[in-house]
């Protein structure tokens, strides 16, 4: 149901290692956000569906926290980052 770590964590270089770890994190934190924002879309109990949102938004944080310390850890993924967006901005403008 949720996604595996896409390396063999154990086999990475020592000075990349911290980034895989923190990439591996938030694929971790955006299974849990799927998940939960799911199964509130198909349950009918308010209280249940407000939780799950709740939790879901809790997700999205740790996300932004791993996000944070990866892009402290790599500057290329900043650079790529800022290329996306950039493109996203032409392609929709």
């Amino acid at each position: 149901m949720l996604s595996k770590i896409p390396i063999a964590i154990e086999k990475v270089e020592k000075s990349v290692l911290n980034r895989e770890i923190l990439r591996a994190a938030m694929i971790a934190e955006l299974d849990a956000i799927s998940l939960y924002e799911q199964l509130a879309a198909i349950t009918e109990d308010e209280k249940l569906k407000a939780v799950l949102m709740d939790v879901a938004n809790e997700e999205k944080t740790h996300f932004g926290e791993f996000q944070a310390l990866l892009l402290k850890e790599d500057a290329e993924q900043v650079k790529e980052l800022e290329k996306g967006k950039a493109e996203v901005e032409e392609i929709t403008a």
